[in-house]
């Protein structure tokens, strides 16, 4: 992973929603610096990738940590039960340390847990015990005939609910670009300074 960050990517991971006139007061003078043309879209988009990224690995190390987590109390909980089986073999029920006070064999427990298992249905449907849902899919599917839309009308409300969604950049990789991004954005912004 990149450990360097670049100013617009760095602003970019400080934009709060609330507040981001200084993010396009920063992007403004991107746009209106004398770099090339190709440069600033360059170093617009790299710095967004680069959160893409940063995201993507962030995720990724979210899963193993959770496996990881996962396994080691598995583990954890698999170890204590195997040494309370052999320090009860040797009839020890107690270990004095002295990096810690002790090692106790706590005894076993019984855990009660409820079960349900309908065995019967119709027989409690019969009792009463029902409910009666509608079946949203199918009324969509049967307003899409003439016939449907006549007999169902009078019962729904179709509307439209519009939401307002702001203007995004969308970045497009090179398909062939064997180049990493993160190389790309560090030369590019070597070559400013050298400027």
């Amino acid at each position: 992973m990149k450990m360097t960050n670049y100013r617009l990517q760095t602003e970019i991971e400080n934009i709060k929603e609330d507040k981001q006139e200084w993010f396009k007061d920063y992007v403004r003078q991107v746009l209106e610096s004398n770099k090339s043309y190709y440069a600033k879209a360059d170093y617009i988009a790299l710095s967004i990738k680069e959160i893409e990224n940063k995201i993507a690995y962030i995720s990724d190390d979210i899963k193993e940590l959770q496996t990881l987590k996962k396994n080691l109390t598995l583990a954890k909980n698999t170890a204590q039960e195997a040494t309370a089986e052999v320090l009860a073999e040797y009839g020890i029920d107690r270990l004095d340390g002295t990096a810690i006070s002790s090692i106790t064999i706590t005894p076993p427990k019984t855990k009660l847990k409820e079960s349900f298992k309908i065995l019967d249905a119709d027989a409690l449907i019969k009792l009463g015990f029902y409910s009666v849902v509608v079946d949203e899919s199918a009324v969509k599917d049967a307003m899409l005939t003439v016939e449907g839309m006549d007999s169902i009308d009078k019962y729904v409300d179709v509307g439209i609910i519009k939401e307002e969604l702001p203007a995004k950049i969308k970045i497009n990789s090179r398909r062939n670009s064997a180049n990493n991004q993160a190389t790309e954005l560090l030369n590019l912004v070597e070559n400013q300074d050298a400027a």
